[in-house]
C-alpha cells in the first residue's frame, strides 16, 4: 500500500523473517504485509539507526490523521504484544504500518475499520538511541 522504502535495523529484519519463515501460511494477510514491506527496506546496522525511526521495541506516539486524539505504543515481536501495557505486535496492522517509519512521516494503512492515514508524532524511546542494541 505504501511505496516510500522503509529503515529497518539487520537484528530486527533477521528476526522479522525467522518469524515468517516459521509461518508460512498463505492466507496470513499480516504476515503477507510486513513481508512486502521489508522487501522494500533499507537495512541499516543498529547502531546507524536514526534517533527518529520507529524500530522494535520502540515506544512512539502517532496519530489517525482524521482525529485528534495521540496514541503511544511499544512496538513488539508477537510474543511480547499486551495491548493493556501498551505493547502492539509488529504483525497488527497499525504495528506493521509504523515500523520503519519517521517522525512527521505519514502512512496510509488498511485496518480493520477501512484505510486510515496515521502520522508519527514522536519517538519517546528508541532502543538504539540509548545504545541498547540487543533487544
Amino acid at each position: 500500500m505504501n511505496i516510500k522504502k522503509i529503515i529497518v535495523n539487520r537484528r530486527d529484519y533477521a528476526k522479522l523473517r525467522q518469524i515468517i519463515s516459521l509461518n508460512p501460511s498463505p492466507e496470513n494477510h499480516y504476515l503477507k504485509k510486513l513481508e512486502e514491506e521489508l522487501s522494500n527496506a533499507m537495512l541499516v546496522e543498529p547502531e546507524q539507526i536514526p534517533p527518529d525511526v520507529v524500530t522494535m521495541n520502540t515506544k512512539v506516539c502517532f496519530r489517525e490523521i482524521d482525529e485528534s486524539e495521540e496514541f503511544v505504543y511499544t512496538i513488539v515481536y508477537p510474543e511480547d504484544a499486551d495491548l493493556e501495557q501498551g505493547k502492539l505486535s509488529v504483525l497488527a496492522p497499525i504495528g506493521t504500518a509504523l515500523l520503519g517509519y519517521r517522525t512527521g512521516d505519514r502512512v496510509s494503512w488498511k485496518v480493520p475499520a477501512g484505510i486510515k492515514t496515521f502520522q508519527v508524532e514522536k519517538i519517546l524511546y528508541q532502543p538504539e538511541a540509548d545504545g541498547n542494541y540487543l533487544l
